[in-house]
């Protein structure tokens, strides 16, 4: 197997040489074509044409190479000549237009070179380096199998060969390496060389220890740490590429020699000079991939060490996470001339941030080191996070995971909540442990990481709000969330959950210090006082701690009603301010009443609501914040006038009409809102609701025009419609439902049902006519039409059959014959409003309630009715037929003689 391995890399470097050979011999012949049709047009050659592609390719592709060997590759012909060739192709393909031609001839020897290059210089060095390890390898395996030498001679000689390689790839690149052809570099010799000679110098350490037992674990951890760090430091003049093979060999070696004594403090000590060693060269030739290897290397190491609690030293933990910050800030970031605000992101910094804080969440965690006190460690820890990101504003990913990791502890504080399911015993928690123990400690850690971001947020936000608008949006925006957080858990751990004050006045302190800290970051803007993300963070912030201020001080009903109120302090504050976020935290005061009141509809729990009509908590948690949304909305319209504006618009006028329902819901039900159904007459009441709420959106709407109240009075009278097809004739029609309907001949249920919103659905009709779209008001006259129609039928039902006018009860001759005659009469009423009103909705409801009459004349009345009544449906149909027509032929005369 290995014997065939060796032989394919020998075909594949024998076929790479081939091929170079080939493209040396066509590199030739382009360039004699050229010279050729050079001669022949007699056109001047422009030097600065061969100079420019030259130069181009005489760039370095990879930082890795040295001075002297890009110097080297500047100075190459080999460049000049392959981009002279190309362009003199380029000449002999089209000469009529050498400008298109030159463009695809290039594109095409590009390619062309492209898979020369890979052939014939990476792949072939490449392979080369991979066969000189493995053959080193083979080599000692050889010597095995047959017995020529001992251990000690074996290993000699194959040490021997990796010191060779690397004083071979030393030698190539003293002695002046060159790579000749562009796109060669990544394959860069010396480095491939010392590359392989470590890779064996690994094995042989390894094999003396593990295989032979020559050396002592001691010794083998020194000298492959020493491998590993050296070959580190050689990647300075051989590359980035080198420099991750002795990481990689400098990570591994723990593993590599066990110990029957392992000492934690050797481990990371070790690993703390391998850190260091690679941040200082990663530094030096800004190689961001081998620093974040390295920082995630040894965060695993940590989180492996940690998971051996409780053997796992709390001191070597903190020593090793000190370490990784201190990398972070004075090596790796450390004296790059960055702005004041720290230009850019340093992605490498994730790492140590997501492992130095994996590393304090397990101290709160934990249950052993929870046990141990180590909480006061972790809290450390997050705080060192946030100094570091504070100190380095290009290491931002620290600050969002000591903010991650305070918010996960403090959320699993909060009863029951932790980390993992038990569900035999109802509680969460880590093998049964609770996770975090809810004890003093935790109430001053939480104090004291409020404060932290408290401090360095505001500061860090004022700071940067100039410079970089998005670094001082993520310090602010910690600044808030992290002691709300903290302050929530704290409520719901250590608080009375009824009402505690003193957690309330924690709370009105955070609305202070955060509208305090907003008001500062605005005055550090570029122009001050624009109201930018860190100010909107901070003030919205306050919102939030208000919020909690309200549930933590009042009851139920007064936290709805204050909670209402308060929408109108924000728009206030836009008399000073032109905050964009001012008009938002009264909207969102808007979406918080909306969700206490769909939590609990009656404001203050059922058992507490008084059954005294209009006067009770309805009233109060209902029509407060109706009033305050809508002066917050006059407010906004004279300040900002923006969206939030149109929003309290809509808030108001939503609550408006709640206000109203909820307090006919509590009169109809006798004080009881939440139980039983709706009835035809409750009903009758909320259509009522909507179409006055449509009119009076419609007549404020002419007073001071909005798109929400424009929108809002469309949707009013959709709903209202909706409300009369589904509710007045299908679910509760006391045809259907056999519901009574009073026992006044005159207002009764039906009055109030069907009369008296086809009178206000028609009257909002003609008043919307040239107010609203021509769909709308023909929507409400056809509504009106029906329901009046609907209510004089059910009228007349109502005459025959009393109290209860359900169909199972049949139809007499004589109620038959009254529906025709009072539809005709009715058809002629329409007809006769359509002409005087001049609208063509009503004269075709006209037609179309003609056309039934004569439909049930023909077909109903024909076969039901006997007699008398049989032969006046007829005349009377026919004589209401001809005075129609007559009408028309009239009305047609006239409209004749006018033209």
């Amino acid at each position: 197997m290995f014997e065939s391995l060796i032989g394919l890399v020998a075909i594949i470097a024998l076929f790479v040489i081939i091929s170079r050979q080939q493209s040396r011999i066509g590199l030739i012949e382009r360039e004699l074509g050229a010279l050729r049709s050079l001669v022949l047009s007699g056109a001047p050659v422009l030097p600065s044409q061969a100079k420019e592609p030259a130069a181009n390719d005489s760039k370095p592709t990879d930082a890795a190479i040295p001075p002297a060997a890009a110097a080297d590759m500047a100075a190459s012909p080999g460049t000049a000549a392959v981009a002279s060739a190309t362009e003199a192709d380029a000449d002999t393909t089209a000469p009529s237009a050498p400008g298109r031609a030159q463009p695809a001839a290039a594109a095409k020897a590009a390619r062309q070179s492209d898979v020369e290059t890979a052939l014939g210089t990476r792949w072939a060095v490449w392979v080369g380096g991979i066969a000189l390890a493995l053959g080193g390898l083979f080599l000692i395996r050889y010597t095995i199998e047959a017995g020529i030498f001992g251990p000690r001679v074996r290993l000699v000689m194959a040490a021997a060969l990796g010191l060779v390689l690397v004083a071979g790839g030393e030698f190539i690149r003293r002695t002046g390496f060159r790579v000749p052809v562009q796109g060669a570099a990544g394959a860069y010799i010396p480095a491939i060389l010392t590359a392989a000679g470590a890779f064996i110098l690994f094995g042989i350490v390894y094999a003396a220890y593990s295989i032979y037992g020559f050396i002592g674990p001691t010794l083998a951890f020194t000298l492959l740490g020493a491998i590993g760090v050296a070959t580190i430091a050689a990647s300075l003049v051989h590359g980035q590429a080198l420099a991750g093979v002795g990481l990689l060999g400098a990570m591994v070696t723990p593993l590599l020699v066990a110990s029957q004594a392992p000492n934690p403090w050797a481990l990371f000590g070790y690993l703390a000079i391998v850190l260091a060693a690679t941040g200082v060269i990663a530094r030096i030739r800004d190689w961001r991939l081998l620093m974040a290897a390295a920082f995630v290397a040894t965060g695993i190491w940590t989180i492996f060490y940690m998971t051996d609690a409780p053997g796992a030293k709390l001191s070597v933990i903190l020593f090793i996470d000190v370490v990784t910050l201190a990398v972070l800030a004075f090596v790796w970031l450390g004296r790059r001339g960055e702005a004041v605000a720290g230009s850019g992101f340093d992605w490498p910094s994730i790492a140590p941030g997501f492992f130095v804080a994996l590393s304090a969440l397990a101290l709160f965690v934990d249950p052993v080191f929870a046990a141990a006190g180590d909480a006061l460690q972790g809290a450390a820890l997050v705080a060192a996070l946030v100094a570091v990101a504070l100190y380095r504003p290009r290491a931002l990913a620290l600050l969002h995971a000591a903010g991650l990791a305070t918010v996960l502890v403090y959320l699993g504080i909060i009863p029951p909540t932790t980390v993992a399911v038990d569900f035999s015993g109802g509680a969460l928690g880590v093998d049964g442990v609770p996770v975090v123990a809810s004890d003093a400690l935790m109430l001053r850690i939480g104090i004291a990481l409020g404060l932290v971001f408290i401090g360095a947020g505001f500061w860090a936000a004022r700071r940067f709000a100039a410079p970089g608008w998005l670094r001082a949006a993520a310090w602010a925006a910690w600044s808030a969330v992290a002691p709300l957080v903290i302050l929530l858990a704290l409520w719901s751990t250590f608080g009375n959950l009824d009402r505690d004050l003193a957690y309330a006045a924690v709370a009105a302190v955070l609305v202070g210090v955060f509208v305090a800290g907003g008001e500062w970051i605005a005055r550090g803007e570029a122009p001050p006082l624009t109201g930018g993300a860190a100010v909107s963070l901070a003030l919205g912030g306050a919102a939030i701690a208000g919020l909690l201020m309200l549930h933590m001080a009042f009851g139920s009903g007064w936290t709805t009603i204050l909670l209402g109120a308060a929408a109108v302090v924000p728009a206030l504050a836009t008399r000073w301010r032109s905050y964009p976020v001012l008009g938002w935290i009264s909207v969102g005061a808007v979406i918080a009443v909306l969700g206490r009141v769909a939590f609990d509809p009656t404001i203050v729990g059922a058992e507490f609501l008084s059954k005294t009509p209009v006067f009770n908590w309805l009233l109060l948690g209902y029509g407060v914040p109706a009033l305050a949304f809508g002066f917050a909305a006059w407010q906004l319209a004279r300040t900002t006038n923006g969206r939030p504006r149109l929003a309290m618009e809509a808030g108001a006028a939503l609550f408006c009409l709640l206000t109203v329902a909820m307090l006919v819901r509590h009169v109809m039900h006798g004080g009881v809102i939440d139980t039983a159904a709706a009835t035809l007459a409750e009903q009758a009441i909320y259509t009522l609701i909507a179409i006055g709420a449509g009119a009076i959106l419609v007549a404020i709407d002419m007073r001071s025009p909005s798109s929400v109240l424009r929108y809002g009075s469309i949707a009013a009278g959709v709903v209202s419609v909706a409300f009369i097809v589904l509710q007045h004739f299908l679910a509760l029609n006391p045809l259907l439902t056999d519901e009574s309907t009073g026992s006044i001949p005159m207002f009764n249920l039906l009055f109030l049902a069907y009369l008296l919103p086809a009178v206000a659905a028609g009257a909002l009709a003609l008043y919307a006519r040239d107010k609203r779209p021509q769909w709308y008001a023909a929507m409400l006259a056809v509504v009106a039409a029906v329901l009046a129609f609907a209510y004089a039928t059910l009228s007349v039902r109502r005459l025959f059959k009393g109290e209860f006018i359900g169909l199972w009860s049949g139809l007499g001759q004589l109620e038959t014959y009254t529906y025709s005659a009072l539809w005709l009469v009715i058809g002629v009423v329409l007809l006769t409003a359509g002409v005087w009103l001049k609208s063509q909705v009503l004269r075709i409801a006209s037609a179309a309630l003609i056309s039934i009459a004569v439909l049930k004349v023909f077909i109903f009345d024909m076969s039901e009715l006997e007699g008398v009544l049989r032969a006046l449906s007829f005349i009377g149909l026919g004589a209401v037929l001809i005075g129609i027509g007559l009408f028309y032929q009239r009305l047609l005369t006239r409209a004749a003689k006018g033209t």
